[in-house]
């Protein structure tokens, strides 16, 4: 199959064709015309064995790059997939950024079993630079870069780049960095300076000195910050006594900003572990959610062990079982909107886990106010309905007073879990229900039991 017709394919049976026929042109055709999300649909799509002829036919170069592509669009696993020795040509392809990010993903056994073929110095820096937290300075930055000794000349490094300038093509280049013999950050060096300069100047002469730059232990939150207040391309990264390390750039913090906020929301929506992708393994998926699930199960039952207390007076007064859901749902509602804005803010770093009086004082008052327009709205709703101010003054009162609690509570539990040292985002939904659940059941029934003879006569 020749690469005309190739370029015309985009579906995977068309790719499991060319893999079958052992057509690299028609395969390396398929992906070059194909977006990531068309690449990793159709990888998807391939059983394991079709999948590890893919990236055999294909070579380590090749298979190197599109793995990349398509490493953060669920195809975390396919490394792991592969045996050693055909994984590792493929790893010594990647760029060291990526070759740390994939060995996170596997567990010890398999990732020595791979760098054990490794050249042993490239092997030690992608077990060093693996060790830094993922979402921190260290283990966002990239380790190639340019560095130069203070006490060079302009013609020496321009030397330099002409000498090695085809090894240098695959860099990142911005700026040159300029650090001292102990390999400590001393000046940042702009290439437009190095062009325009004299010959015979040092580099100390024409850097900028005592440049901006974050430490290894820097967060992303932090990091953040940094770039929207310095519109940089990218920052030096240093260790604890100034050595130089690394460079964070501003694309890969907004990259990981945005994979953070797609994990928070999916752990919000109850998905253990923050990511979830069709391809994984079933009982890996089922699992997950099942932990989630399981547990909202039971703190259910035990919300709804209310109802059983007040079985009697649910009976007297039926017409109360149409506003339960009523009260629970919009309590919810209110604080899974105060969850969310703890949540942001135990993200962005402007409130702490200690200052849980603040947070209630601010919250409280927006659920005094929210409650009593919800409770009167319901509470007028049931008026027109039956005509019993009564039923009116109970269900009323009961939302009210079920928004302050579930927003207070809202307000309170991302911080309370934070300082146990739990996800905030994967605990709070569960939590949050049952004491709504709970609290509006208590109140409607407690409140029609005080005043069942209005409500029944």
């Amino acid at each position: 199959m020749n690469a005309e017709i190739a370029e015309k394919l985009v579906t995977a049976e068309d790719l499991k064709v060319l893999i079958a026929e052992k057509d690299k042109v028609g395969v390396r055709a398929f992906f070059k015309q194909s977006s990531p999300a068309e690449m990793s649909r159709a990888i998807s799509a391939l059983d394991k064995p079709i999948k590890l002829s893919l990236f055999e036919l294909l070579g380590p170069e090749i298979s190197a790059e599109i793995i990349a592509t398509v490493f953060d669009m669920g195809q975390t696993r396919i490394m792991g997939e592969m045996p050693a020795d055909k994984a590792t040509p493929i790893l010594e392809e990647m760029t060291p950024d990526i070759q740390t990010r994939v060995i996170r993903t596997l567990g010890e056994k398999k990732a020595e079993s791979i760098l054990q073929d490794v050249k042993p110095a490239r092997a030690e820096e992608i077990r060093h630079l693996a060790l830094y937290p993922e979402n921190t300075a260290g283990g966002l930055m990239i380790t190639e870069f340019l560095s130069y000794p203070a006490h060079l000349l302009v013609k020496d490094v321009l030397n330099d780049l002409r000498a090695y300038g085809e090894s240098y093509s695959d860099y990142d280049i911005q700026y040159a960095y300029v650090v001292s013999e102990e390999g400590r950050l001393v000046g940042v060096l702009r290439l437009r300076d190095l062009l325009m300069s004299q010959r015979n100047k040092t580099l100390t002469e024409i850097m900028v000195k005592d440049p901006l730059k974050v430490q290894v232990d820097t967060t992303l939150q932090e990091l953040r910050t940094f770039f929207q207040q310095n519109a940089f391309m990218g920052v030096p990264v240093t260790d604890k006594e100034g050595t130089l390390v690394g460079i964070v750039r501003s694309t890969t913090v907004r990259e990981a900003l945005n994979k953070r906020t797609n994990q928070l929301f999916l752990k919000f929506a109850g998905i253990v572990g923050g990511e979830e992708f069709r391809n994984m393994p079933l009982f890996r998926r089922s699992s997950r959610r099942l932990s989630w699930l399981s547990i909202n199960i039971v703190l259910n039952i035990v919300a709804a062990s209310i109802i059983a207390l007040y079985q009697d007076t649910l009976e007297k007064a039926i017409v109360l079982a149409v506003f339960l859901p009523i009260i629970s749902d919009m309590s919810g509602c209110s604080g899974n909107q105060a969850v969310a804005v703890s949540i942001r803010e135990l993200t962005l770093g402007l409130v702490r886990p200690r200052e849980i009086g603040r947070v209630l004082s601010k919250e409280a008052s927006i659920g005094i106010i929210n409650g009593v327009v919800l409770g009167c709205l319901l509470g007028g709703a049931a008026l027109l309905w039956k005509g019993n101010p009564y039923l009116g003054l109970v269900v009323g009162a009961s939302l009210a007073a079920n928004t302050l609690v579930a927003v207070s509570f809202g307000g309170l539990v991302p911080l309370i879990l934070r300082a146990m040292k739990t996800d905030p985002a994967l605990a709070s939904g569960p939590l949050l229900t049952t004491i709504t659940d709970m609290c509006g059941f208590f109140f409607v029934l407690s409140f029609a039991s005080f005043l069942l003879p209005k409500l029944t006569s």
